[in-house]
């Protein structure tokens, strides 16, 4: 019960609202705290009572990342965290296919260099025996 009273106290009706008027070094300094990711955007509005409109627009006008001609990209940190953990599953699947390619080519080579080495052509022989087992033959078909 005294959640709802509590409740009830802070919210405000449509002829309780009144338009409230922030100074320009307020908007900066809240804006300020934005960038140096000392309060985020839903704590800043549920704090003031403010809506998220009016932050973006705080920040459009007054963020000195957005003078710089940087974007701003605002994540919640769930998504920031799945973004490097997949930035990570990247680099890591990167490197075992690399690791493969590595392994690969120096089948590759080991190959060439037993085929110089006794004049056979090994290449042709794997060949041979993957097909001999994968198809039909003349007994099947008859």
């Amino acid at each position: 019960m005294v959640n709802m009273a509590r409740r009830e106290q802070f919210t405000m009706s449509a002829g309780d609202r009144h338009t409230r008027f922030f100074s320009k070094e307020f908007r900066k300094q809240k804006v300020d705290e934005l960038d140096r990711k000392l309060i985020t955007i839903p704590e800043l509005c549920k704090e003031y009572e403010i809506s998220r409109s009016t932050v973006y627009k705080w920040l459009y006008t007054y963020s000195a990342m957005r003078k710089k001609g940087k974007v701003v990209r605002i994540e919640t940190e769930s998504d920031t965290r799945k973004l490097i953990e997949l930035r990570e599953r990247v680099k890591e699947l990167e490197r075992i296919v690399g690791q493969k390619q590595l392994l690969i080519d120096f089948q590759s080579k080991v190959i060439e260099f037993a085929e110089e080495e006794y004049k056979v052509d090994i290449k042709k022989k794997l060949g041979e025996k993957l097909l001999s087992g994968s198809g039909s033959t003349e007994k099947n078909s008859k």
